[in-house]
């Protein structure tokens, strides 16, 4: 398996693409957690439960609520027909990796929220995921960079189950824990709220290259 996973590495994406449907069923029943030692197209798979339920295109749903005008519950073509916004960038884990040129696409987060509509008092975003443990936050102000997706795509593909598919958060900047997997929910709230990475002791501000004692270099 790390044979077979070295060699997508090398010699392209499609190879790659098939790898990851080999390796992602061991994943999911694996006590042990040395398959998540197998290369995932340059990505290392973190997941903070033992098993993460797989929803598939057809039945997943995106919950937005809280200090909203209009509560949404958006399904997957409901965000495909949204306008889509391309961004290539680097994705940098605060533990040190960083995997160069990730092409991805999606809805702007701040399209979502316009979507919505804010109500006043809103000042900050939750993020939950559909793994039943994992949440992460933004400020509203965060949330509006034209460079934070609710992303659809992402190496030329749809988002694999070990990438956080088929939907999950890409916030360009910051350390990939704030860029949720597997996302289910974004709730508008009055103050930002820890997520789970900042209660064992992350910067709840997650820059790259300004947090966490690391200066890493800027997305």
């Amino acid at each position: 398996m790390l044979g077979l996973g070295a060699l997508g590495v090398v010699v392209g994406a499609d190879l790659q693409r098939s790898t990851e449907r080999f390796v992602a069923p061991l994943r999911e029943n694996d006590p042990t957690g040395l398959t998540g030692l197998l290369p995932s197209g340059g990505f290392r798979y973190y997941s903070v439960v033992g098993h993460v339920p797989t929803r598939t295109p057809a039945d997943y749903v995106l919950r937005v609520h809280g200090l909203v005008d209009r509560p949404l519950d958006l399904t997957m073509g409901d965000l495909a027909r949204m306008p889509q916004t391309e961004l290539v960038r680097d994705f940098q884990c605060v533990t040190g990796w960083r995997v160069a040129d990730v092409r991805w696409t999606g809805v702007r987060l701040a399209a979502v929220l316009e979507a919505a509509g804010l109500r006043a008092g809103a000042a900050a975003l939750t993020f939950r995921s559909f793994d039943g443990v994992y949440d992460e936050s933004l400020t509203i102000e965060q949330a509006r960079r034209p460079d934070v997706l609710v992303a659809l795509t992402m190496l030329d593909g749809p988002i694999t189950h070990d990438h956080g598919g088929p939907v999950r958060l890409y916030v360009a900047p910051m350390y990939g824990y704030k860029s949720l997997k597997w996302l289910a929910e974004i709730e508008a709230v009055a103050t930002v709220a820890p997520g789970f990475w900042e209660r064992e002791g992350y910067d709840v501000d997650g820059w790259i290259g300004r947090s966490n004692g690391r200066d890493d270099e800027p997305v």
